[in-house]
């Protein structure tokens, strides 16, 4: 029976609900908020405190947990984050004022921080080359569709209990689903004993390395061929976090929606990100495995992603009609989360062993974003007392973001002493070797 599944794809489902949950601990307390403010009394300031709490160790956490997944695996790198979001995430739910709920904010950054690079790394020796953009994909898809359906949830759990369960309960879901990746993952195929030889031959030869083959971490090599990438994900990073943070407020006050619509009209986009997140994916694996060439494959979705973005958020402030400017917007974060996939895939295809550490580095883009875009939207409408100027500075972003795409090159990989023979960017397929994979 063990024979007609394949295990890397349950692990892969696995790493699906992480994404899933990590995304609903990380934005339900935008959703609680009204009832926390109120309880507590906060100012709008103290709760601004409150959610910015988060961002710094989620980006001081990227490079530290990415590191510590290549040094110690996935394995207990990921289960040891997993438990403090998940304690951090009840905590919340004990909070006794705003200093308190600041202190288990930025423990849960903490925990999340190092979570997406450890279950990147946790793809290098499980995923061969031509899934890893659907991997990255599918799992980022859940995130934003985790990030969806948040609002319901806990608002239907506040209904029935309070805001205080809501925390208790999802932070309890969490644990769960640390004691099941405990009970199910391994770090590499070949500690796997559902694992066949067919399936391992599949993987490719990565299948079978241990864990401890990797030499020193290669620090200079590694920002050197990784900064461009970095770079791309800061301005990928920007429009996001617009998204995130202040697509509720512009619908409200921009375009007039009332409460009821706000709910409708603030999940489009994202439900039209999970199938960009996706899709990107499974586009760059077609497009590799059709060429053979891994330097089009990825280039070919950050430009049409990022330009596609771009060509969408333009008109948005240009037009009278709400729904329109909602079906734009919605257009645009599609092709935006285009990109997700490909840029997480990066630092699989140029770091191989070292991806743990290398999309830590690429995602300190999106943490460091993720610090200074809200506070300069809001500061630039303050301001200019409307969205055109911030939506302009989106939009210049995403342009230099397309120019520098072109000049990514996945090939160029950063080589262990241990893998001579598996070159990072070339863990392939079968039937996917020698100058074809250039």
């Amino acid at each position: 029976m063990r024979s007609k599944f394949k295990v890397r794809h349950l692990i892969l489902g696995v790493m699906c609900l992480l994404y899933f949950i990590a995304y609903i601990d990380r934005v339900n307390i935008s959703v609680a908020a009204p009832f926390i403010r109120k309880e507590f009394g906060l100012t709008p300031t103290e709760l601004g405190l409150v959610f910015s709490a988060f961002a710094y160790p989620y980006a001081a956490m990227q490079i530290i947990g990415g590191w510590c997944a290549d040094r110690f695996g996935p394995r207990a790198v990921l289960t040891v984050l997993s438990l403090i979001w998940a304690a951090a995430t009840v905590l919340c739910g004990f909070a006794w004022g705003v200093t308190s709920l600041m202190v288990f904010r930025f423990i849960l950054g903490v925990g999340e921080g190092g979570a997406f690079p450890t279950a990147t790394r946790a793809f290098t020796f499980w995923m061969p080359a031509t899934e890893r953009g659907f991997a990255q994909g599918i799992t980022h898809s859940f995130a934003r569709l985790g990030g969806a359906i948040t609002p319901p949830i806990v608002i239907g759990i506040v209904a029935l209990y309070g805001w205080r369960e809501s925390f208790i309960v999802l932070g309890a879901l969490s644990l769960l689903w640390t004691v099941l990746y405990l009970w199910f993952f391994r770090n590499t195929p070949a500690e796997h004993k559902w694992m066949t030889t067919k399936e391992l031959d599949e993987i490719g030869a990565g299948a079978r390395r241990k864990l401890g083959q990797r030499g020193k971490t290669p620090w200079a090599e590694l920002v050197r061929k990784m900064w461009l990438v970095t770079f791309v994900d800061f301005c990928y990073g920007w429009s996001l976090w617009v998204f995130l943070t202040w697509l509720p407020s512009y619908l409200k006050d921009a375009r007039g929606f009332d409460l009821k619509q706000l709910a409708l009209f603030t999940a489009l986009p994202l439900l039209a990100g999970v199938v960009g997140d996706t899709l990107g994916g499974v586009v760059s694996d077609a497009v590799f495995r059709r060429t053979g060439n891994v330097k089009i494959a990825r280039r070919t979705m950050l430009v049409i992603g990022l330009g596609g973005a771009l060509v969408f958020i333009l008109p948005v402030v240009g037009t009278h009609d709400a729904m329109l400017a909602v079906a734009l917007l919605s257009a645009s974060f599609f092709f935006l989360e285009l990109t997700n996939a490909v840029l997480w895939t990066l630092p699989l295809d140029i770091a191989g062993a070292y991806a743990g550490t290398a999309g830590g580095i690429m995602n300190t883009g999106f943490g460091v974003a993720g610090m200074i875009s809200p506070i300069v939207f809001g500061f630039l409408i303050q301001v200019t007392g409307s969205y055109s100027l911030p939506f302009a500075v989106s939009a210049l972003l995403l342009a230099i973001g397309v120019v520098a795409s072109l000049f990514i090159d996945p090939t160029r990989t950063v080589q262990d002493p241990a893998e001579a023979d598996l070159p990072a960017a070339a863990a392939l397929a079968p039937g996917v070797s020698g100058p074809a994979r250039r």
